[in-house]
C-alpha cells in the first residue's frame, strides 16, 4: 500500500490545519492520501506580504516564499469575498477591509454599511479560495473554486467567523454562520478546492 503523500501547510495555526485535516478526512480514501503538518519553523521567518491582484497569485507567492524553509510539498491558500457591485471588493483585501487592525465585526460594519440601499442582484456575491502546491520552488498544482450566494442586510447566525454571518446561500436557506460543521465541510469554498487539492495529490 502506497504511503500517504505529505503535504507541509505554509501556516503556523494549527486551527487551520485541524480544518484541512478535517476536510482531508471526509472520505476514508482521501484521509490515506496525505499526511498534514504544518510547516517546520514557519515563524522564523518574516511573513509574506500579500500583495498580489489575485488569490491564485497570493497563493503561489506564499507557498513559493515558504517552501525555501522545507523540502517537499508545501502548500498555502488565500481566501475572499468578492461583491461584483462593489467592483470586486473586499476580494483580496478581505481580511483587511476595514483596516490591519479591525475586527470581523467591524469588517461586516463597513460591508453591510457600503451596501445600504442595494437590492437584489445587487447584493450577489461569492467567496473565492485559491490553493497553490509547490515543490522546490516550482508550482506542482494551483486550484481555486468559489461559492456562490448573496449578501443580507443583517448578519445570522452565532458560528463560523469572518464574512460569515453576512453571507446568505441560497441553496440551504441559510447563512453561513448558521451551518453545521459538516454542511460548510461540504458546501465551503475552501472545502471544495482542498477536495481538488487532494484529488490531485494522488497522481503526484
Amino acid at each position: 500500500m502506497r504511503a500517504p503523500v505529505k503535504l507541509f501547510l505554509a501556516s503556523s495555526n494549527p486551527g487551520k490545519l485541524a480544518e484541512f485535516r478535517v476536510l482531508a478526512g471526509e472520505t476514508a480514501h482521501l484521509a490515506s492520501t496525505v499526511d498534514l503538518e504544518l510547516l517546520p519553523e514557519f515563524g522564523s521567518f518574516p511573513a509574506f506580504e500579500e500583495t498580489a491582484p489575485t488569490f491564485s497569485e497570493n497563493a503561489l507567492g506564499k507557498a513559493l516564499y515558504y517552501s525555501r524553509l522545507k523540502p517537499g510539498l508545501v502548500f498555502a491558500d488565500d481566501s475572499g469575498l468578492v461583491v461584483p457591485a462593489l467592483g470586486g471588493a473586499p476580494g483580496v483585501y478581505s481580511a483587511r477591509y476595514a483596516g490591519l487592525a479591525a475586527t470581523s465585526t467591524e469588517r461586516n460594519e463597513k460591508l453591510l454599511n457600503e451596501m445600504r440601499g442595494m437590492q437584489g442582484s445587487e447584493r450577489t456575491a461569492f467567496f473565492v479560495c485559491a490553493i497553490a502546491v509547490v515543490e522546490s520552488g516550482r508550482a506542482k498544482a494551483i486550484v481555486t473554486d468559489r461559492v456562490d450566494g448573496e449578501i443580507l442586510e443583517q448578519p445570522r447566525g452565532a458560528g463560523g467567523f469572518g464574512y460569515d454571518p453576512v453571507f446568505y446561500f441560497p441553496a440551504l436557506g441559510k447563512a453561513f454562520a448558521e451551518l453545521s460543521a459538516e454542511e460548510k465541510n461540504t458546501f465551503s469554498h475552501r472545502g471544495k478546492a482542498f477536495r481538488k487539492v487532494i484529488r490531485l495529490v494522488e497522481g503526484f
